[in-house]
């Protein structure tokens, strides 16, 4: 019998286009998961407390959390109030908060980009910097908006991955470039995460859950972009497509067994 493609559930941000409220996911990151992890992308209403949770987990063989332009709203984390004009998705933030922890502690694969991987370090009780660009000792760590995306997203800088980590392990090397398009970043890192990666100012770039079961990494860079011209960006949605399909050959052998 051939085995099922693994399904990715993947949250959306809920945003008001014209008059009418939208849930949208990024083009990029759902082909990403389709090209790169071989799964087949769900995409989640950003429903908050209206979703069955469990149900939806049991549904999914691993979960994608992506980028967005808006940021965890600062009350989750105990922060002062973000700077006037700061774009918020209240509805996406009471999706996500309480997915992470649930979909790790049910052994899905879970893998964080940017935003989401900020919402990790939330979810685990950690705080973010709002504006790293203005800590002293940090670099700017933000795209110039007015360069082509060719170049917003083009190589910014290394980082150094952690010696025996996953990233190392996948990367067969302790360094590699990235791409670099955030304002946040991590400032008290949550609980029980462990450092995978760290820019060249000290910033943490990667972590992973460490009592997680499987795959549990968020990364802070972008590798959804133009996923398969870059071989590590490759091997990263590779690895997490492989977790999903082992969860998913685990879950219809436990099916069959009924």
């Amino acid at each position: 019998m051939r085995a099922r493609k693994p399904i990715i559930g993947v949250p959306a941000d809920r945003r008001l286009l014209g008059s009418h409220w939208f849930h949208c996911v990024g083009e990029k990151y759902l082909r990403a998961v389709a090209d790169a992890a071989g799964a087949i992308p769900l995409v989640v209403p950003a429903f908050g407390d209206r979703l069955e949770l469990e149900v939806l987990l049991e549904r999914c063989d691993g979960v994608l959390l992506t980028g967005s332009a808006s940021n965890v709203e600062p009350r989750h984390y105990s922060g002062p109030p973000s700077a006037p004009g700061t774009l918020h998705d209240p509805e996406r933030d009471a999706t996500t908060l309480p997915l992470i922890p649930r979909a790790v502690a049910a052994g899905l694969p879970l893998l964080a980009v940017c935003r989401g991987f900020q919402e990790m370090n939330v979810a685990y009780g950690g705080t973010l910097h709002q504006k790293l660009h203005e800590v002293p000792g940090f670099l700017v760590h933000k795209e110039d908006e007015a360069e082509p995306l060719e170049a917003q997203y083009g190589p910014a800088h290394e980082v150094e991955l952690t010696a025996g980590g996953m990233l190392a392990k996948l990367a067969g090397r302790n360094r590699i470039e990235v791409n670099s398009l955030h304002s946040q970043g991590i400032d008290r890192l949550g609980a029980g995460l462990a450092v995978e990666a760290r820019a060249p100012d000290g910033v943490i770039e990667a972590v992973r859950v460490s009592a997680a079961r499987g795959f549990a990494l968020a990364v802070q860079w972008h590798p959804e972009w133009q996923v398969l011209t870059n071989e590590f960006s490759t091997a990263l949605f590779a690895a997490f497509g492989a977790a999903a399909r082992a969860h998913a050959s685990g879950a219809t052998a436990a099916n069959d067994d009924r």
